[in-house]
Order: structure tokens, then sequence, then C-alpha cells
């Protein structure tokens, strides 16, 4: 994991790479903003028709606590669905570099079927935290257990969703073993907590599942 962690550094030193993270950023950024303004005003709106704009300022407030809250529980959401875009251009690079041999009998998958992917991430995401909302509520009582859930779903999730990027064009070859499954999942969730470090994590996290599945099947 730590070297896997290692070579996924080195790999942003790559244009192709490089250029990817770019992109995924500022995707990631305009998406966030744009749905963040889009909520602001579907708040305000939902204010107006509930007639409770005598408060302005707390309304104000609420909305914004509202849109920070959302940002952060979306991020991963958009985050990933941004990554999904670019995957293949950043494994691409990654086995071009590293793993020339695998590169050569690798299948990139077509834009439809990334799309499709990409779909059932954000489904699966988005579903599974729905259904898990009750234990997050149920655990705030404890200070970090909601955390803690949180983490532990999403980090499953996020780990499926970096294996299926291999599997799509390795089939069997590209899973990883359950551990190194679920310690990068950990790692990504937990980096893309953290405000800044945030942004660049799924392309690392995407790099790093490179060089595991590689490594493990290179053993």
């Amino acid at each position: 994991m730590i070297q896997a962690l290692m070579l996924s550094f080195q790999s942003l030193s790559d244009r192709r790479v490089a250029l990817v993270m770019v992109q995924v950023v500022v995707l990631t950024l305009v998406a966030l903003i744009v749905s963040g303004i889009g909520l602001w005003f579907a708040l305000q709106a939902l204010f107006a028709w509930l007639n409770v704009n005598d408060t302005g300022f707390w309304s104000g407030l609420l909305s914004a606590a509202i849109v920070a809250l959302s940002g952060i529980l979306l991020f991963r959401v958009v985050a990933i669905a941004m990554t999904w875009v670019f995957a293949d251009d950043i494994i691409d690079a990654v086995e071009g570099r590293h793993y020339p041999s695998h590169a050569a009998f690798g299948k990139r998958p077509s834009l439809g079927a990334g799309l499709q992917m990409a779909m059932k991430s954000v489904a699966r995401v988005v579903g599974y935290n729905l259904l898990a909302l009750p234990v997050y509520l149920l655990l705030l009582f404890t200070g970090a257990g909601t955390a803690i859930a949180f983490l532990l779903i999403n980090a499953l999730l996020l780990g499926k969703d970096l294996e299926d990027m291999l599997v799509a064009r390795h089939g069997a070859k590209g899973v990883m073993n359950k551990l190194s499954r679920v310690m990068l999942g950990l790692f990504g969730t937990a980096g893309m907590m953290v405000p800044l470090v945030n942004l660049f994590v799924p392309v690392l996290a995407t790099a790093m599942a490179v060089h595991l599945v590689h490594s493990e099947h290179s053993a």
C-alpha cells in the first residue's frame, strides 16, 4: 500500500496524469459551485413559498449551512463521477509508464460503458448512504460514531468503484484482494474528508488502484 502510494505520487510527474488532475479539479469545483448556487436559490424560493422571509438573516444562515453540508456530502459523488470520465486516461498513463506489458493486453472500455459504470457508481453511493441515514442519525450522540460509519460505508463503495475501473479493462486480472480494496477505499474516503487535499485524492486513488492490481498479479 505504501509503495503504491509513493508510485501514485510519482505518476503526477507524468504530463498526461497532471493534465487529467487539473481537469478533474476544475470540473469538480465548477460542478459544486453550480449545484451550490442552484441549491441556494431553490432554498430561498422554498422559504419565500413558506412565508418565512421575514426572518431573512436566519433563513440565509440556514441556507448557507445546508449548502455547505450538501457540498461536503456530495463532494465524493461529484469527484468520483468526474474521475470516471477521465479514469481511462489515468490508467493509460500509469500503465504505459510502469506496466507496458499489462497495458498491451488491456482493453479500454467504450464511452457508453464508462458512462454506464459511472451512473451505477453514483446510484450506489447515493442509495447506500440514504439507507444508512438512520444509522448516521442514531450514532450522532456518540460523537465520532457517525463519522466512523460514514467512513467505513463509503470506503467499501469507493474500493469497489476503483476496482471496477480496472476490471472493466482487464477482466479478472483487474480484481484486487479484499484487504487492499478496503485499505484503498479507506485512504480515498479519508482523504476526501480533508479540505483541499480532497481535490487531488480521486486521481491519486485511481493511480494507486493500478499499482495495487498489477503488483498483486505480478507477484
